[in-house]
């Protein structure tokens, strides 16, 4: 783990750019979560862009989720998709996932569930698509 407050960016495969950052609690960085994101992104046509994972404390992501959903209390993993209605300066950006570590037990599950939402994928309206994918995503990981 790095310490508080420590923005760490790695360059994934063609030309997809993800930032670690914390706010509030330990950074959390590594290959595994850079792949898993990478990965999920790609199984869905994405393989460019900038994606932000923020870690945040309890009280931020209630914060969020009270001001972005309407919904007072924390939440494991929040995403937030860009307006792709302006033009694009450098990398495009794909949007910001917003992990809460506390409120999860997995933080890969939490990242791929994070970019699959950040590509338009909702759980709550597809009938399963995106579950389906989640827990076919982490399958492969534990080969």
């Amino acid at each position: 783990m790095k310490p508080r407050g420590v923005r760490e960016r790695r360059r994934s495969v063609a030309g997809l750019e993800i930032e670690f950052i914390a706010d509030g609690v330990p950074a959390v960085a590594d290959a595994e979560l850079n792949r898993l994101c990478a990965t999920a992104l790609a199984r869905v046509g994405v393989t460019e862009g900038h994606v932000a994972i923020e870690f945040v404390d309890e009280e931020r992501i209630r914060e969020l989720n009270l001001r972005h959903r309407n919904i007072d209390q924390p939440t494991d993993v929040l995403s937030f998709g860009v307006d792709e209605a302006g033009p694009a300066a450098g990398p495009r950006e794909l949007g910001d996932i917003v992990i809460c570590p506390a409120r999860t037990e997995d933080l890969g599950e939490a990242v791929i569930h994070g970019a699959l939402h950040l590509t338009g994928m909702d759980h709550e309206t597809d009938a399963g698509e995106m579950l389906a994918l989640q827990e076919d995503l982490l399958r492969c990981r534990q080969t």
